[in-house]
């Protein structure tokens, strides 16, 4: 199966593309997306549709994962987020994938084991599990990070799903 994970932001989102095979995990690719922070809102979320598009038509994945939205202290700031995971939502549901939503703490304990782990640990584990991976900077380590944690939430289902019958 063929995974993508995102990590929204409206100025950059990060992007990867992982190949989920029984417990065996490969890249494919990463990246990220970045709008231009002096076009108008309209224009940006515009920008960043059309490049997922553009990934998800290259890359054609069977299904999304994304990060959840945290709240910070600037509600500006978590507004623009959420409006970048709604056109992110958008394009995988426009292309029939269904998406998993998963808290950065949950993604921190997939990928780590512990969901207080720093952006230094998640991102060396993504090399480890990842080997060979050559990453396109945090945004797109944290998307790889996301994909990781859906490939083993599904086959965490699929196991319970044979053990149930």
């Amino acid at each position: 199966m063929i995974i993508l994970g995102l990590d929204p932001g409206l100025g950059c989102t990060g992007w990867g593309v992982i190949r989920a095979e029984g417990n065996r995990l490969s890249h494919v690719a990463n990246g990220h997306v970045r709008t231009d922070a002096k076009s108008a809102l309209p224009a940006r979320l515009t920008s960043l549709y059309e490049s997922l598009l553009a990934i998800l038509d290259a890359h054609h994945p069977q299904a999304a994962a994304v990060e959840e939205v945290f709240v910070n202290d600037n509600p500006q700031s978590t507004l623009k987020l959420g409006q970048a995971r709604g056109v992110i939502l958008l394009a995988a549901a426009r292309n029939g994938l269904g998406v998993g939503e998963y808290a950065p703490r949950l993604v921190k304990k997939a990928v780590v084991g512990t969901g207080g782990a720093d952006k230094v640990q998640v991102h060396a584990m993504v090399g480890r599990l990842l080997p060979g991976v050559k990453i396109a900077g945090a945004d797109a380590a944290d998307a790889l990070a996301v994909a990781i944690t859906h490939a083993h939430h599904l086959a965490s289902a699929r196991a319970l799903g044979s053990h149930a019958a």
